[in-house]
């Protein structure tokens, strides 16, 4: 009970200690795929979450100085055109500005270094759109003049910019570089503190494992681990997936097995066939090489450098076991066939005599070697197996018989050895694997693994 107890609060302190892992393990994993995917869907984060845009400083994400200088402008021109008239000079001055800034755009096309080309080019047929041209840099240069707004109305043109064209251009954006030519990340110095942690984590429990096993060395323990070392790579961060797995298959919150078991299902089910058809194929092409090479027989009949497994000679129990079988089991079997056997011997020996061709003629007597015949064969067979068996549970019987059967496995070793019998005997063997082989491949193609697969589990949860 005392045991109990103490078990008991050590096993919650570990299953909490795996919890908190596991959390901080997810954490960073989410983490790490937000990092990995703001870029991409940065521009649905602008549109529906902006707030997540506050991440743009951890990407090094600054507004394009081309595309915000031209909202600039027309958050100017649109100030502007509260306080002043549309035909004032300083109104014109503003639209010329925006034309040639228009003009700068299309010939740069600042969207390519934020690879947003496509965007570059919905900007370009929304415009061409409204003022009904195939020409970009026209439909520019035609919105953005006096005429156009007298005609159509400056708040309305203004709307269809800020409801059409705007939004394209606040996509765009400028990442800084360094002097390598790379994209400032700062996401590595919030993944370093969960490196660290992780780092720690490491040791501690490579510590608390060779002190609980003297016999583990650190590095073993390490090796153990080996998944918890992708914590510590800086590249190819989503690899974490796996260390991720493990602590949370450790912990309580969620039961990986059942998960594992349906993703591996079909690929653990084919690659169990192949192995399973390998191993057999390769145990039969062994121990066709074994026979065909007279190594079997020679490590059976004189094991010298025979590796054997306990002290039993396996070629002598096995022999014993069989004569044991012969005249307990089969005999009593076998008895009724015996007899008619030594009936039928009996009659032929007796019919080839003299005194049986005399008894024939005497008159009476005719019948009398056919009832002798089977009374001896009934009584020599029930006989033999009363004799055998009785001896062999006789103690000075068994003796008796354990040399008999000593001198019999001597002498069959002896026979064994004969090597006009084993040029005999080892091609019919050999065919006899090829042909358990060429079968066992046959049905392996024929079943499906799935199906095996279903029925081992069925049998594991027994």
């Amino acid at each position: 009970m005392v045991q109990t107890t103490f078990e008991q609060p050590q096993q919650s302190k570990s299953n909490w200690w795996n919890n908190l892992i596991a959390i901080i393990a997810v954490i960073n994993f989410l983490l790490i795929l937000f990092n990995l995917s703001y870029i991409p869907l940065r521009d649905i984060y602008l549109k529906h979450i902006p707030a997540v845009t506050i991440y743009d400083s951890v990407k090094s994400i600054e507004p394009h100085p081309v595309t915000q200088s031209y909202l600039n402008t027309v958050d100017l021109l649109e100030t502007h055109l509260q306080q002043n008239r549309l035909q004032a000079n300083s109104t014109a001055s503003i639209f010329a500005s925006l034309r040639q800034q228009s003009i700068d755009i299309l010939t740069e096309n600042p969207f390519l270094s934020a690879n947003k080309s496509n965007t570059f080019a919905t900007l370009n047929r929304r415009m061409e759109y409204q003022m009904d041209t195939l020409s970009a840099r026209k439909s520019f240069t035609e919105f953005w003049s006096q005429d156009y707004f007298k005609e159509v109305g400056s708040q309305e043109a203004l709307s269809f910019f800020d409801s059409k064209i705007r939004p394209l251009l606040e996509l765009n954006y400028y990442r800084v570089v360094d002097e390598n030519g790379l994209f400032v990340d700062k996401f590595g110095l919030i993944d370093s503190v969960f490196v660290a942690f992780f780092t720690l984590e490491l040791l501690a429990k490579t510590f608390w494992i060779s002190r609980r096993q003297s016999n583990i060395s650190w590095w073993d323990a390490i090796l153990r681990n080996w998944y918890d070392g992708i914590f510590l790579l800086p590249k190819w961060q989503w690899l974490r997936v796996i260390p991720v797995t493990v602590k949370l298959h450790r912990s309580s919150f969620i039961n990986t097995e059942r998960i594992l078991e349906q993703v591996t299902y079909e690929p653990v089910a084919y690659l169990a066939n192949r192995v399973s058809m390998f191993l057999m194929v390769r145990l039969i092409n062994q121990t066709q090489e074994a026979v065909e090479s007279g190594d079997a027989v020679s490590s059976l009949l004189q094991p010298k450098n025979y590796v054997k497994v306990g002290e039993v000679d396996n070629f002598d129990a096995i022999t014993d076991r069989i004569l044991e079988l012969v005249i307990y089991r089969v005999l009593p079997e076998v008895q009724p066939d015996v007899e008619v056997f030594l009936q039928h011997s009996l009659k032929g020996a007796l019919k080839e005599s003299d005194f049986y061709q005399v008894l024939q003629n005497v008159p009476g007597i005719s019948m009398i070697p056919a009832e002798l015949s089977e009374n001896l064969a009934d009584y020599i067979a029930e006989a033999t197996y009363e004799i055998l068996a009785s001896s062999y549970a006789d103690t000075q019987g068994r003796l008796l018989f354990e040399n008999l059967s000593q001198n019999f496995r001597v002498t069959l070793r002896k026979q064994l050895q004969d090597k006009r019998l084993q040029q005999e005997l080892q091609p019919l063997i050999s065919d006899l694997l090829e042909e358990l082989k060429l079968n066992y491949v046959q049905r392996a193609k024929e079943k499906n693994p799935e199906a095996t697969l279903d029925e081992a589990m069925k049998i594991s949860e027994q």
